[in-house]
């Protein structure tokens, strides 16, 4: 296993600045950015292989890299409640959230508890974590019953007056992944949104039309075969 010095001037020589110019205008913080590509990050983490001790090395060097890097090597069964908090209060860029949220939170044993509890929270990152982690969830745990994902609608309704903009495209994106997940939950997310685009808010029409363009679509039918 490499160390965390080696994997830091690893991370240098990949820096690419002019990448970092891109990234800014898709919304990613370029604080502490070095502009390196996520497939040379994945590529770098398959190298690496798993080291709890070493994700923590890396996330606290503030790196935007090296904490997605921390994302990607660190073993789920050792992520603690402490960590997932000082992690999500952490995160100050949505691509990192969502990287955490999809190649490591959503694989622990109180993920479902978190999606809940931190789309309730009030700070824009941790709230956005909340319902990242409900989209990765349905993307990605295939073997949990659908009702499972039904007790996040209540949720995505009261997301949906959020005008923050990382809050309002999470919320969104809960949205659409639950509803893509099949014929059941597709009608309800449906429902939820027809039941958001009454409300009367932009943010909340905003996230409801685009759902609803989505999951009434011709192809989201024939891959649900409905």
């Amino acid at each position: 296993m490499k160390k965390i010095e080696e994997i830091m001037k690893e991370l240098k020589t990949q820096a690419n600045p002019k990448n970092v110019q891109g990234m800014a205008r898709f919304g990613i913080n370029p604080k502490n950015t070095m502009g390196i590509s996520i497939p040379i990050l994945r590529k770098m983490a398959k190298k690496m292989g798993k080291s709890h001790e070493l994700a923590q090395e890396l996330w606290d060097s503030k790196i935007h890299e090296a904490r997605i890097l921390a994302g990607l090597i660190d073993e789920p069964g050792k992520v603690t409640n402490e960590q997932f908090e000082k992690w999500a209060k952490d995160f100050d860029s949505w691509d990192v959230c969502d990287q955490v949220c999809s190649n490591l939170f959503d694989r622990t044993d109180f993920a479902y508890e978190k999606a809940l509890e931190y789309s309730g929270r009030k700070e824009e990152f941790v709230k956005r974590t909340g319902y990242a982690l409900m989209a990765c969830l349905a993307w990605h745990d295939k073997k949990a019953p659908d009702e499972k994902f039904e007790q996040f609608f209540a949720r995505i309704v009261e997301g949906s007056t959020d005008e923050r903009n990382f809050v309002r495209k999470a919320v969104n994106w809960a949205l659409r992944q639950i509803g893509k997940r099949s014929r059941y939950l597709n009608k309800k997310a449906i429902d939820c949104a027809r039941r958001i685009q009454n409300i009367d808010s932009k943010t909340a029409k905003w996230i409801a039309n685009d759902a609803l363009r989505e999951l009434t679509s011709e192809s989201v039918g024939k891959r649900l075969k409905m």
